[in-house]
Parts: structure tokens; C-alpha cells; sequence
């Protein structure tokens, strides 16, 4: 779920294919930096009602999906 909505903000967004997003896409591949990953934070905390700070560094699309799916899992 968590992936299939980040995937949605990347294409969306940023113009990517949905099939070119990956779990092992890398976040700096994708020519995204640290501030397009705190603007994709926000869209997906719209999404999914939660707020997700991010506390440490992520550098592929599949690191920051189990990131956000722990702290979902944290806040429950």
C-alpha cells in the first residue's frame, strides 16, 4: 500500500513511468534530494493520515517505504 502510493506521488509529481519505480530505485538515481523526499512526506502523510517525520537517511525508494511502514506501525 505504502509503496503503491509513494509510486503514485513519484509519477504524479515528478513525471516518472510507474513501471521504471522500483523498490531498489535509487532516491538520488531519480535525481530526487533531501527536500523532493520532504515534499513526497507530505503528500503521502495527506494520504494516509499520519504525520511522518523523517529521522534518518533513506537512499532507495524501498528504504523509505519500510521506513514510513515502521512509523505507521509505531503510531498505532
Amino acid at each position: 500500500m505504502i509503496f503503491d502510493s509513494l509510486a503514485d506521488v513519484l509519477a504524479e509529481k515528478y513525471g516518472f513511468e510507474r513501471s521504471e519505480i522500483t523498490m531498489e530505485s535509487g532516491l538520488r538515481e531519480l535525481g530526487l534530494d533531501s527536500l523532493d523526499v520532504i515534499d513526497i512526506l507530505v503528500e503521502l502523510e495527506e494520504q494516509i493520515g499520519k504525520e511522518i517525520e523523517l529521522e534518518q537517511k533513506v537512499e532507495t525508494v524501498g528504504e523509505l517505504v519500510q521506513y514510513i511502514e515502521k512509523k505507521c506501525q509505531e503510531d498505532e
